[in-house]
């Protein structure tokens, strides 16, 4: 790359070179700004062709890091060693990922050390928060004996192997589908190790390993051959080890009890190969860190002693501060940042500032034609690229000197490389004013467990099966059927008959919903009875409400607008989509375009769990609307809400000649006043807002799409609005779990559903928490959170006690800054904490219920909630809904009372959200709401018991299936 080889021209580069070549130590920091590092460190990656370990503050700065590094270097040398999810002296699982991603970093530097062990083709870059190196593992002495290269022909006993496979970590299965696991299967093993992207099968002629092969966990089907493979630990304490901690039988030796295993302090720091280069982002912001982790570790192991729970002679599980300065001092090591009193170094002296824009295009486009004229070369790097580079073009001006880019970085710079010529970098950070969005890690695909569709069952409980109606789930047993043995779900009938449901074919069974408490009636094998009564709910959920008949009727002779077929526009902004998206957002967005140009109203409901990602399909269909000369609506049921999107779309939009505005309580009346009178002239293209957009004075130039975000918040009176609406104007209406009466008109096909069910890649499920309250565990939750650079949200739905919680958090957590958000604060106040939290000023945001719909904050991924039992199941879901949006392990705590037992209906409610942990939970809660509340006026007639049930469980499998997105015809 050009810019790479500008840094290597200059004089005080080929200095450091030589330098860190010879060995030399570099006695001071470099002082560069933080978005020259990057591109430096990817120069020396290069040049040294040497291992590199970047070690910076917290897994936030980790994590951008590594999304950025990828721009200036090979992504493959790239590698994360992640800190564990636990503090230290905490006893808690740290994360297949983690676990995973650390053993991985701790092998790519190993195999530097092994004999017969190919090294990689590119020597690893390693990028590690400070906390993760401070972490203890196992020593690079038991990491390398415990290792084995296996090679095809090799003589060696497969019995013989999984006892060692055992001894280093590795878990028994019956199908490898994950990182760290091995099964058999007669003369064949596989293994999946850490470091390997897909599982490994071996086939064994007796005691000889006749082939190696990768294969795809998922098909199970051959990648490709391969001779030979290094198996690692799979774990960084070795069970094989740690016997004489006599633990009990069923509690493994985790990582917990590392320091225990291993009485000398082993960190990365010890893996690194001869000659490698150790680089710290700013060694004395990093000292920062590194003391207020020591001051919190020292007061939880104090408190954890107190209260009994940790031994007084428990080993430091981390190296001290003074411990990874002695470390350094034998390595070879740079510091990037700013040294104590010390002038910048010549070579960050040559970096300086760009020039900002904050969108005016014209005055940008008249620099970049006087850096031609001047010949300054010219790099543009920007999620806008195709655009920007057509508007050049229309400039008329030559390209040469000015390169465009598709890419995403934090900022740019101009490099002074003579007294002549500079070369600049600019970034959608100088042309917009953007903030590079939050780096999400690339999580490697784990195939699903064939025991995933019936992970919820448990003996004794209702199950339905779609052939042959409702029986109680017995278990798992094994029968021999040709010869082979096999297992299945055992289901038992009326009269003691029973079903053996063969375990591939576990997604025909669903858990029964019916009233709480109340025990169904087992359908009887054999006979018509289930199929009289899937005839009955069909004719149930087909009374259609006569209202509700007019209004569709009208809908489908109605004429509405043909939308015209996307732009160049649009293909750019979908384009700066900063994320990857998942097949079926990809769905849903085809679908929302192909109603919007037919010239029928379109009347789109679009079901997606928290944070799957509703509100960018909603973004591309506004947008898609705008460039056709309409004005669009976006109703959000909370002012916070409206502020979010409003930021979203004007953020998305700056590079587009798109006016967005907002009507909510954070504008005054003057300023209403101004955007209503705007509206109406046309002069805005989309109106954000909460109920005030619903009032009469509000009105339309041209509107052409209105969207509704979860339009169960709204009552009655809003609701006959929409039904006006929906026969003039396109509707898209954005849910996280489907109502009743929607599920009617999916089944009814009066319409038209689409449904968001795939995480995105990286997502995890949240760890949830149930209890009574805890300020020990209140405080381990939000320093746990502010030592990895997170944020925390913490829901006291009183107002009239907030400040006094406020005063008692302050207390319990002196370190966090807090600050407070409730519904009756002055608009002013409310906005500007809001804005102060987004933008990472506050810490721990104390607050009601008004965080419950729709809030997007990455970077907050811890949630206390006081008093949880007193709030609805579906409002506790939408709660945790805020969290775990991003690449992190996120946490929930739902506290009762310490002393007052909570109603069986609220400790009900708590359970449940407990239970519903996974990836899409939505539709579980939604169903486990419905049998605990009933299912109240479903299609205009009470629906009880076995007839919702059953119509519950049609509907869920008819989404299954994809039927439930049928069309109005």
């Amino acid at each position: 790359m050009k810019i790479l080889e500008a840094i290597r021209s200059l004089k005080a580069y080929q200095r450091l070179l030589e330098d860190l070549r010879a060995g030399h130590p570099i006695p001071t920091g470099l002082g560069l700004m933080r978005p020259a590092r990057l591109p430096l460190l990817a120069a020396l990656w290069e040049d040294l062709d040497l291992p590199l370990l970047f070690i910076t503050d917290r897994t936030d700065r980790a994590m951008a890091v590594l999304d950025e590094l990828a721009f200036w270097m090979d992504r493959s040398a790239l590698q994360i060693y992640p800190e564990p999810n636990p503090l230290f002296y905490e006893q808690a699982a740290w994360g297949t990922v983690t676990r995973r991603d650390r053993l991985n970093s701790l092998t790519s530097l190993a195999v530097y050390h092994f004999l017969g062990s190919p090294r990689p083709s590119k020597a690893p870059l390693v990028i590690a928060p400070l906390r993760a190196v401070m972490t203890r593992t196992l020593p690079r002495r038991d990491f390398i004996k415990n290792s084995k290269i296996l090679k095809v022909n090799q003589k060696i006993s497969p019995e013989y192997l999984q006892r060692q496979w055992m001894g280093i970590g590795y878990q028994p299965v019956d199908i490898v589908v994950e990182p760290g696991q091995f099964a058999q299967r007669g003369g064949i093993l596989d293994i999946w190790v850490p470091a390997e992207n897909l599982p490994v099968r071996m086939e064994f002629f007796g005691d000889e390993l006749d082939t190696l092969r990768r294969f795809d966990p998922a098909t199970q089907r051959t990648v490709e051959k391969i001779e030979r493979l290094l198996i690692t630990p799979a774990r960084e304490v070795l069970p094989a080890q740690a016997g004489h901690l006599n633990l009990p039988e069923d509690q493994p030796a985790d990582e917990f009890y590392i320091p225990m295993v291993y009485p000398l302090p082993t960190s990365i720091l010890d893996y690194l190969p001869t000659q490698s280069l150790v680089v710290v982002d700013d060694l004395l912001y990093l000292q920062s860190v590194g003391n207020e982790i020591e001051e919190q570790s020292v007061k939880l192991r104090r408190e954890s002693i107190q209260e009994g729970i940790l031994a007084e002679n428990f080993p430091i599980p981390y190296l001290t501060w003074g411990e990874i300065i002695d470390e350094l001092n034998s390595l070879r090591w740079l510091d990037l940042g700013q040294s104590n009193g010390e002038e910048p170094s010549p070579l960050a002296e040559s970096f300086q500032s760009g020039p900002r824009y904050g969108g005016r295009l014209k005055p940008f486009f008249e620099f970049l034609q006087e850096l031609c004229r001047k010949e300054q070369p010219t790099l543009i790097v920007s999620r806008q690229m195709s655009r920007l580079k057509a508007l050049w073009n229309e400039q008329g001006c030559s390209p040469d000197r000015i390169q465009f880019m598709e890419g995403s970085l934090s900022e740019g710079w101009q490099l002074k490389i003579s007294a002549e010529k500079q070369f600049y970098l600019l970034t959608d950070s100088e042309i917009f004013g953007w903030e590079r969005p939050q780096p999400r890690s690339r999580v490697r695909p784990v195939a699903e467990t064939p025991e995933a569709m019936y992970a919820d069952f448990k003996p004794g409980s209702w199950v339905v099966h779609v052939d042959y109606g409702i029986g109680k789930f017995i278990g798992l047993v094994q029968r021999v059927l040709d010869g082979v043995e096999r297992e299945f779900l055992c289901i038992e009938y009326a009269d003691g008959d029973q079903l053996f449901v063969p375990v591939h074919q576990a997604d025909r069974l669903s858990r029964y919903i019916g009233p709480s408490g109340e025990a169904p009636t087992p359908t009887r094998l054999g006979g018509n009875e289930w199929h009289n009564t899937r005839q009955r709910v069909r004719e149930a959920v087909l009374e259609v409400a006569q209202d509700l008949l007019d209004l569709y009727s009208r809908r489908q002779v109605a004429q509405g607008f043909a939308f015209s077929p996307d732009t160049p526009w649009q293909h750019d902004l979908e384009a700066s989509f900063p994320y990857v998206e998942t097949e079926d957002q990809l769905k849903a967005i085809a679908e929302v375009k192909r109603d919007m140009e037919r010239p029928r109203p379109m009347d789109r409901l679009l079901c997606g769990d928290v944070g799957y990602g509703k509100t960018e399909v909603a973004l591309r269909a506004a947008f898609k609307a705008v460039m056709d000369g309409k004005q669009v609506a976006m109703l959000v049921p909370t002012t916070v809400l409206a502020q979010q999107h409003y930021e979203t779309f004007r953020q998305r939009l700056a590079a587009f000649p798109v006016e967005v505005e907002m009507l909510s309580r954070f504008r005054s009346p003057r300023e209403q006043d101004e955007i209503i009178l705007r509206t109406a002239m046309g002069e805005v293209d989309i109106l954000i807002g909460t109920h005030r957009l619903l009032q009469p004075d509000v009105t339309f130039k041209d509107l052409g799409l209105l969207i509704i975000d979860e339009e169960q918040r709204f009552g009655v009176t809003h609701k006959e609005h929409f039904k006006k609406l929906r026969t003039e104007v396109d509707v898209l209406t954005l849910t996280a779990t489907p109502i009743p009466r929607t599920l009617y008109m999916a089944l009814a096909g009066v319409r038209d559903i689409s449904v968001i069910n795939t995480p995105p890649a990286e997502r995890l499920p949240v760890i949830t928490h149930i209890g009574p309250y805890s300020p020990r565990l209140v405080r381990q939750a939000i320093v746990r959170e502010l030592e990895r650079g997170g944020q925390v949200f913490f829901v006291h739905n009183r107002v009239h006690s907030i400040e006094a919680m406020k005063r008692h958090l302050q207390k319990l957590v002196p370190e966090a800054r807090i600050g407070i958000a409730h519904g009756q604060m002055d608009e002013g106040a409310l906005a500007q904490v809001m804005h102060d939290f987004t933008r990472g000023k506050i810490d721990v945001l104390l607050c009601t219920s008004i965080i419950e719909s729709g809030l997007d904050i990455p970077n907050a991924n811890t949630l206390i909630v006081d008093r949880g039992d007193a709030f609805g199941l579906a409002q506790l879901y939408q709660l945790r809904g805020r969290v775990g949006r991003g690449a992190q392990r996120a946490y929930a705590y739902f506290f009762r009372h310490r002393r007052k037992p909570p109603t069986p209906e609220g400790q009900e409610r708590l359970e449940v959200i407990a239970e519903n942990t996974q990836l899409g939970a939505g539709y579980s809660i939604a169903m486990r709401d419905l049998e605990m509340r009933g299912a109240g006026e479903l299609l205009g007639t009470r629906q009880h018991g076995f007839i919702a049930s059953v119509g519950f469980h049609l509907y869920t499998r008819l989404l299954a299936t994809g039927r439930a997105s049928v069309e109005t015809g």
